[in-house]
């Protein structure tokens, strides 16, 4: 209960290298959703609105490990290391952001429809979710993807 309480969310430095760590995982996630959603309206091809929202949730957290793992191969991990950091450490940040950015997609355009209004909210949205848990993590526990 104690460290709780002596919990410190006021730190710049981390606050900003918690958000550098959340824009790339945002660019991992939004190269995966992004895709899904505009091949499906490029193709017009008839798939109900939850199942491109599902695929194109699962198409983000997949491209946004495999960015994240690249990242870190180039810091010097191994892949084998480098896959299991990515999967482990920002999984639930991944996920919340997905899950956020496509919530907003329904609530604004009915899903799975991408304009040039809703992207950039989205991409708030979803940086946003994830930030406080990203700093946390950071701060606690001096844990990071990148």
């Amino acid at each position: 209960m104690e460290s709780t309480v002596n919990f410190n969310w006021s730190c710049k430095h981390t606050w900003r290298r918690s958000a550098k760590n959340t824009a790339w995982c945002l660019l991992g996630c939004a190269i995966g959703d992004f895709g899904t959603i505009l091949y499906f309206q490029i193709t017009g091809i008839p798939w109900p609105v939850l199942a491109i929202m599902t695929l194109a949730i699962i198409n983000g957290l997949i491209t946004s490990i495999i960015l994240e793992t690249i990242i870190l191969i180039k810091q010097n991990f191994n892949f084998k290391d480098a896959l299991k950091t990515a999967l482990g450490m920002s999984f639930i940040s991944m996920v919340s952001m997905e899950v956020a950015m496509n919530l907003t997609d329904y609530l604004l355009t009915g899903g799975a429809m991408l304009t040039w209004w809703v992207v950039p909210i989205m991409l708030i949205v979803g940086f946003l979710t994830p930030w406080p848990y990203n700093y946390w993590r950071l701060k606690k526990f001096g844990i990071s993807c990148h």
